[in-house]
């Protein structure tokens, strides 16, 4: 190039002056911002392109006022079009900050078509992360289980870390608060036991039955089933909602900060709350769902109440009850630790906390199911 070529805006500017034949300079003046535009690279390109000889350019920046990321974008735009050619690029002229932006940018990992090819869905690479997260996930948790186990048998020995209003206030949430719920889900499913029993049990003419079917199955099994599955979408989600956003306002580290511990103050108020109260909702589930059946039994299949009832005592044992209240704690405890330890896993963003709510739902069913299958299993073995 044997010609100075120079480009000159309202607020920035810049020249292309030859030094060697095959070397050129690039002088930049002026303001180099966002609202003030910036060249295109296509046209200074083409400038480039008019001197085949040219082997180096460097720049010199002595005249330039104030910049920001629209500089380091053209500059970057640039200097890639002048090294596909061929041309190096000398980056001591520039200022330091601008250097280490290109440099940085230059260090950031490329996209390329393996890279593509990886990030699909593939079924290998589902189970490859869900094996990863499980692996270094699973001693966290069980870190965080003997937590909860070592402040809970502090509390018991009557060293209590937490406010005792706080655990009223979730008494009140995770039981009384939880009544409609409970009550629409328990009677609807006892509905539907009892009129699906009914209508095998109808072609032996065996209707009286029902009784025994309803309240033995409300109260070993879907009594405590149903209402540990609306605790963990209802209860366990806002515990998990609560203690994530806590996490995101960095208000566990402050307690963290005041020698308070979070498992102390925040997990076994919780822990305690649901142990306490599922069960009470497990018991009142059950009754809810008896009277579904009697609804049933009384109004389709012209039993009487007397005689319903007289067959519920009949067939109901106290071991029956004790096996779904056992249960019940079973699943109080599953679902407080399942949605506090994903509270407390939570990341930093809104968009942490509704993930981490989501996977304490999912983690608390399953762990519900889980541990329903084998205590069903255990206690038939045992014959109990």
């Amino acid at each position: 190039m044997e010609t100075t070529t120079a480009v000159n805006t309202s607020a920035w500017s810049y020249e292309l002056l030859p030094q060697e034949p095959d070397t050129l300079q690039m002088r930049l003046a002026g303001d180099w911002r966002l609202q003030s535009g910036i060249p295109h690279v296509e046209t200074l390109v083409s400038q480039i392109d008019s001197s085949p000889k040219l082997q180096s350019l460097n720049f010199d920046s002595q005249q330039l006022n104030s910049w920001d990321t629209a500089l380091v974008v053209f500059l970057r735009n640039f200097i890639h079009n002048i090294q596909a050619r061929g041309i190096h690029a000398d980056l001591s002229g520039l200022p330091a900050g601008v250097q280490r932006l290109l440099n940085l940018a230059e260090t950031a990992p490329s996209r390329g078509r393996d890279d593509e090819m990886f990030e699909k869905d593939s079924l290998l690479n589902h189970v490859g992360e869900t094996t990863l997260e499980f692996w270094y996930g699973a001693p966290k948790a069980l870190n965080f289980i003997g937590d909860c186990g070592i402040a809970l048998f502090n509390t018991l020995r009557g060293r209590v870390r937490f406010r005792r209003v706080d655990l009223g206030l979730l008494l009140q949430g995770a039981g009384p608060q939880a009544l409609p719920i409970v009550s629409l889900i328990s009677f609807l499913v006892g509905l539907i036991l009892a009129y699906m029993g009914a209508a095998q049990l109808a072609m032996f003419g065996a209707q009286i039955y029902i009784a025994d079917l309803v309240g033995i199955g409300m109260v070993r099994e879907i009594g405590a089933l149903m209402t540990g599955v609306i605790i963990a979408g209802r209860t366990g989600a806002a515990y998990a909602a609560e203690i994530g956003t806590m996490q995101v306002n960095e208000e566990i580290d402050a307690l963290k900060t005041f020698g308070i511990s979070p498992i102390d103050f925040l997990v076994v108020p919780r822990l305690l709350a649901l142990v306490l109260m599922i069960p009470l909702l497990t018991l009142y589930a059950d009754l809810v769902g008896i009277l579904a059946g009697l609804a049933v039994a009384v109004t389709i299949f012209d039993i009487s109440a007397f005689e319903y009832y007289v067959q519920t005592l009949r067939t109901m044992e106290m071991s029956h009850v004790l096996v779904g209240l056992s249960k019940a704690v079973v699943y109080g405890i599953c679902i407080a630790i399942a949605s506090c330890l994903r509270g407390i896993q939570c990341g930093r963003s809104s968009a942490a906390v509704g993930q981490a709510t989501t996977s304490a739902v999912v983690t608390s069913i399953v762990f519900i199911v889980i541990t329903a299958s084998i205590m069903t299993i255990i206690y038939q073995k045992l014959g109990i």
